[in-house]
């Protein structure tokens, strides 16, 4: 039942707050549903860790031969872990920011959780497709409703993204559910699908664009920095912290393994669609005076090396893109907190005009070069044990043939996050006060809190990354043992 109750608690907490009129009251109850849930995922990985327990298959659509089958392999307790500890620590960062209609804001914020976890617990393809559409429709309102002032025509464009993305994965998922005897489930895609490789080869964009623009890859990539910007900074924690990363196990979960000559026929392709996007996000990165859209090109880099070294079809890489997921969602919604805190603080995000903040807010100060630096990979942090295995994946591929080059492109944008990482840290906290930050006060426990939370996990888990590797093991694995097949 742990499978069930990581989407229910969040289901039957965010129905509920919409019949809660107080604002405090319905901030105090989301972050206790979202506690509780970080309390089911910890058990799920723990104690009740027998698959008895972390499985769940009942009929749901029999007329469509579709059923209620969840469940948590290694990947998918990875990603629920990264949701469940999310959550709270968005809350309690986010503890003094107001809005109107609260109730609502934080109901939406947990359907949205609801169907994170959903996604990540599917396996079952109309299921799976169910719960997408479930964690993308709250963001939408809550984006169009709470957002900044450009947050109409930023909201429109990921709705426009988003609908055509999703449409045509359904128009993939129901020729696939055809071709395989009129079943949804994974084990008969997996195991009993027999596509020919000129099926594959179309298919594979079908379902390779929906996922790229959730990711997002480039050319696909134009909805983010703006959503990003306009969205109230709790739902661009969301969106840049775990949403994305939908897209990265869609991929996993539903391409690699049942297209897997598809992955083979196009990967130099999208290997190269990789690497423009993550020069080209890291070149726009540098060239950024506000902190949101410098972050949020950052983001558009990292997926795209995790993309990069999913098609590198090799067993590091792949394990590498499973623990880089969740070190990734840590370090950006670190960085998130970080710039809702200044912009709190100071009311702006501009980079010119901020400085000297190590002086009045010394705290912020270091939890800003903590996370920053795991981000971009620093030893000892958890953002290393990720990139340094994605690239060896990508470097030892046996599938791609530009592995090599492919390397050394990535590289150079590792030493382009460090410019655009080390000129923000310098911006921010270094040099002398001005008008706006001499004003400055230390910040406040909540967000110290979070932040310690952070701070902690990136060491805990660059440290000893072990546990997680171990994990995610037989799952990726598992995905070899299908990609493999064409090769």
């Amino acid at each position: 039942m742990i499978a069930v109750l990581l989407i229910l608690v969040p289901l039957v907490a965010g129905l509920g707050l919409f019949a809660v009129k107080s604002a405090g009251g319905a901030r105090s109850m989301a972050l206790l549903a979202s506690i509780l849930v970080l309390v089911v995922s910890l058990l799920g990985l723990t104690v009740m860790h027998d698959k008895s327990h972390l499985v769940y298959d009942v009929p749901w659509l029999p007329m469509f031969n579709s059923r209620f089958h969840v469940g948590l392999d290694g990947m998918g307790q990875l990603l629920c872990l990264l949701t469940a500890i999310a959550f709270p620590l968005i809350f309690v960062a986010t503890w003094n920011n107001t809005y109107a209609n609260a109730n609502r804001f934080y109901a939406l914020m947990l359907l949205s959780q609801a169907g994170l976890m959903g996604v990540f617990l599917s396996m079952d393809a109309l299921l799976f497709y169910f719960f997408w559409e479930l964690a993308l429709i709250p963001v939408y309102f809550l984006s169009s409703i709470w957002g900044g002032e450009k947050r109409i025509a930023a909201t429109f464009k990921f709705f426009v993204y988003t609908f055509v993305g999703s449409l045509i994965m359904l128009v993939g998922l129901l020729y696939i559910y055809f071709q395989a005897g009129e079943s949804f489930s994974i084990d008969v895609w997996y195991n009993s699908l027999h596509l020919s490789a000129d099926k594959q080869n179309w298919l594979f964009w079908v379902m390779f664009v929906a996922f790229a623009i959730k990711m997002p890859i480039w050319p696909f990539h134009t909805w983010q920095p703006d959503a990003y910007e306009q969205a109230p900074t709790a739902v661009t924690m969301v969106l840049s912290g775990i949403m994305v990363k939908m897209g990265v196990f869609a991929m996993l979960r539903w391409l690699a393994p049942v297209l897997p000559d598809g992955v083979y026929l196009w990967g130099d392709t999208v290997s190269l669609l990789c690497l423009v996007g993550m020069v080209y996000a890291s070149l726009i990165a540098i060239q950024q005076d506000d902190v949101k859209r410098l972050i949020a090109y950052s983001s558009i880099a990292h997926i795209g090396l995790m993309c990069l070294a999913i098609f590198a079809s090799d067993r590091s890489g792949l394990q590498g893109v499973m623990f880089q997921m969740f070190a990734h969602g840590v370090n950006i919604i670190g960085l998130w907190i970080i710039a809702n805190t200044i912009e709190k603080k100071y009311g702006t995000r501009k980079l010119s005009e901020l400085g000297g903040i190590a002086k009045v807010d010394a705290g912020l100060a270091i939890m800003l070069v903590i996370v920053a630096l795991g981000n971009i990979a620093l030893p000892l942090t958890n953002g290393f044990v990720g990139e340094f295995m994605m690239f060896n994946g990508v470097f030892g591929s046996q599938v791609t043939r530009f592995g090599v080059l492919d390397t050394a492109v990535a590289g150079i944008c590792i030493i382009l996050s460090a410019v655009y990482t080390l000129n923000m840290i310098k911006k921010i906290i270094y040099g002398d006060t001005n008008a706006r930050t001499a004003a400055g006060t230390p910040t406040t426990a909540p967000v110290l809190i979070s932040l310690s939370v952070i701070v902690v996990v990136i060491f805990l888990t660059g440290i000893y990354p072990k546990p997680m590797l171990q994990l995610t093991s037989d799952t990726v694995d598992s995905i070899l043992r299908y990609m493999k097949t064409s090769i």
